[in-house]
C-alpha cells in the first residue's frame, strides 16, 4: 500500500503556455493542452485529474498562447468547491515582474511567484501540461520526503534514438542526479539499460523555499533561458540534494501491472496519432475505464449515440473504435478510430484509423485512413482522404513524416469531380 501523505502541503503548478507548434495545424486555433484526445478529453484533463486523484486540489495553470479555448474548457468542467479553500485558477501573463511575456518555464513561476508565497506550501509541484499518462503524485512526494530532497524530477527510460527530445538524467545508485544533458544529440545511456536513456518527463516536487530561492537567483541572469530543464535544475545539481523518481515505480489503484509506466509525450502530430491509436487496442496500457483513478473532462450534455441498419442497405458498424455521446452512425464501416461528440458518419463511407474531432460530417461512400480531421470539417460524398498523400497536400492538407493527414478545423473541402 503507498504511504499516506498530507498533500494539503502540496500546491500544484501547472504550464500550459506552449504553442505546440510540432502540433500544427491542431494548434492554430488553441493551445496544445487544450487539443481534443480520446472522444470527449482535452490534454490538460490528465495532468489535471492526476492532481486532483492524488489530493492535489490548490492548482494554478500558467496559460499564454491562443489560451480562449482552454479557458472555456476549465472554467466550465472544472469547478472546485472553495468552502475548504480548493481551488483551480487560470493564470494568464500578466506582466507583473516586466512588460513580456512568460521567456521559459521558470520565468512563468517566477512571474507568478506571488502565487506560492499567498498559499505557504510546504512543496511545489511544478508539471507540463502536455503529456497523455495516469499518476498517483503522492507517491513522488513520498518519496522526496523519505530521500530528504530539496527537489525531485520524475523520470522515464526513452529509446536512445529519441533522446535528444528530452533531458537527460545520470544518477548514482541511490538515484541522485549528478548529471544532466538538455536535448542532447549523443546521449548518455543508461549503465544497467544499454540503447536506453533516463528521460525527465518535466514534472518536479520542489521544497519551496529551495523553489523560491532558485527562481530568484535564475531571473537576473541574462544568459539564462529562464527555463527548469536548461537552466534551473542543471544549475543547481552540485548545490542541491537533486533526486529522481522513477515513474515506474507508481502504482495506480485499480490498474493492471501491464498498464504501469504508461507516458506518451504527444508533442508531434505522428506521436498524438500514435497515442490515440493505443486507446483503441483491445487490451490498452491507459485504461480510461477505471473507476479508481477516473479520468474527468467536460460532461456536455449529448444524446446517446445512434447505429443505424435499414432496408436500404444502410449499415452503421464500428469494430475496436471509441465512440463518444451525440454520434449518429446512419451506415459506413468504421475501424480503429475516435470519434469526438456529434459526428455524423453517412452510408457506405469507410474509415479506418482514424480520428474525428467535433461536429465533422462524412458523406457517402467517402473513403478516409489514418487521417485526423479537426472540428466543424464537412467531408463531401465519394471524398477521399489519406489515400494518396500528394493528393492530400495539393489540396492543403498537412501529412506527418509518418504519413498521417492532418485536415484543419472548419476547412472547406470541394467535392471530388464524378466522371
Amino acid at each position: 500500500m503507498p504511504e499516506l501523505v498530507n498533500m494539503n502541503n502540496v500546491l500544484g503548478m501547472i504550464m500550459a503556455g506552449g504553442e505546440g507548434t510540432r502540433l500544427y495545424p491542431l494548434t492554430r486555433d488553441r493551445a496544445k493542452p487544450a487539443v481534443p484526445f480520446g472522444a470527449k478529453y482535452r490534454i490538460i484533463d490528465f495532468v489535471l485529474s492526476n492532481f486532483v486523484n492524488s489530493g492535489i486540489t490548490r492548482i494554478n495553470i500558467m496559460t499564454q498562447f491562443k489560451s480562449d479555448s482552454l479557458n472555456k474548457h476549465v472554467t466550465r468542467g472544472w469547478p472546485m468547491p472553495t468552502m475548504y479553500g480548493d481551488f483551480i485558477d487560470l493564470i494568464p501573463a500578466q506582466m507583473r515582474i516586466d512588460k513580456h511575456w512568460y521567456q521559459g518555464t521558470a520565468d512563468a513561476i517566477y512571474q507568478n511567484i506571488h502565487l506560492i508565497d499567498n498559499e505557504q506550501p510546504k512543496y511545489v509541484a511544478v508539471f507540463g501540461a502536455d503529456h497523455i499518462y495516469t499518476m498517483d503524485v503522492s507517491q513522488m512526494v513520498v518519496f522526496h520526503q523519505r530521500k530528504q530532497a530539496e527537489c525531485t524530477i520524475a523520470a522515464i527510460p526513452v529509446p536512445k534514438e529519441v533522446a535528444h527530445e528530452f533531458g537527460i538524467i545520470q544518477i548514482d545508485e541511490h538515484y541522485r542526479v549528478v548529471g544532466w544533458q538538455e536535448k542532447p544529440q549523443n546521449p548518455t545511456e543508461m549503465p544497467d539499460r544499454p540503447g536506453w536513456c533516463l528521460a525527465s518527463m518535466g514534472n518536479y516536487v520542489y521544497n519551496t523555499d529551495v523553489l523560491v530561492d532558485l527562481l530568484n537567483k535564475d531571473a537576473p541572469r541574462q544568459e539564462s533561458a529562464h527555463d527548469f530543464g536548461k537552466n534551473v535544475v542543471p544549475g543547481s545539481i552540485k548545490s542541491h540534494k537533486v533526486y529522481v523518481y522513477n515513474f515506474f515505480d507508481n502504482e495506480i489503484p485499480g490498474s493492471e501491472e501491464h498498464q504501469r509506466g504508461y507516458w506518451r509525450d504527444v508533442g508531434t502530430l505522428d506521436a498524438y496519432w500514435e497515442a490515440t491509436m493505443d486507446l483503441v487496442l483491445p487490451t490498452p496500457a491507459l485504461n480510461l475505464y477505471n473507476k479508481l483513478w477516473p479520468v474527468r473532462s467536460v460532461s456536455y450534455q449529448a444524446a446517446p449515440t445512434k447505429y443505424l441498419w435499414d432496408h436500404e442497405g444502410r449499415k452503421g458498424h464500428a469494430t475496436n473504435s471509441l465512440v463518444a455521446d451525440g454520434c449518429i452512425i446512419s451506415g459506413g464501416r468504421l475501424d480503429r478510430c475516435v470519434l469526438s461528440p456529434h459526428v455524423r458518419i453517412n452510408s457506405y463511407s469507410e474509415i479506418t484509423e482514424s480520428i474525428l474531432m467535433h461536429g465533422v460530417v462524412v458523406g457517402r461512400h467517402a473513403k478516409i485512413h489514418k487521417a485526423i480531421i479537426d472540428k466543424d470539417v464537412i467531408i463531401p460524398p465519394h471524398t477521399e482522404i489519406g489515400v494518396d498523400a500528394e493528393a492530400d497536400r495539393a489540396r492543403g492538407f498537412t501529412v506527418s513524416a509518418g504519413g498521417v493527414t492532418v485536415v484543419a478545423k472548419g476547412s472547406v473541402i470541394e467535392a471530388p469531380v464524378m466522371t
